[in-house]
């Protein structure tokens, strides 16, 4: 994944993000803020709950939240053998449908793996 893009996926979502805040009653802001506090550290670790986060995303296949997931993954540590680890995982509960993202996760591993990001 390439810094201009990692960059751009950031700042499209922050642009997105304060949009919907201006537009938003508290039902969705408190939702909002749900998602914020649910992936903090706890019992679960920071690096877990993204990887769950991405197992989920990738059963669901929405590919912005799969995006988000594999950076945030990268960026809280977790290893080439952890990632496949929950994409197996993926794999198993979403099926054959979930292949072509499971290439995705791997090409943009790939491009975080030879630092092209932030």
């Amino acid at each position: 994944m390439k810094k201009r893009h990692v960059v751009k996926f950031y700042e499209e979502r922050r642009r997105l993000n304060e949009i919907v805040m201006k537009y938003s009653s508290d039902r969705i802001k408190k939702f909002y803020s749900l998602d914020a506090h649910v992936f903090q550290k706890g019992v679960l670790s920071r690096k877990t709950k993204e990887l769950m986060g991405l197992v989920a995303s990738l059963v669901l296949r929405c590919d912005e939240c799969i995006t988000y997931h594999i950076m945030q993954s990268y960026d809280n540590n977790v290893t080439t053998e952890e990632l496949e680890e929950a994409l197996s995982i993926a794999l198993i509960v979403g099926g054959s449908i979930t292949i072509p993202h499971i290439r995705k996760v791997f090409a943009q591993w790939d491009g975080l793996q030879r630092k092209e990001k932030i």
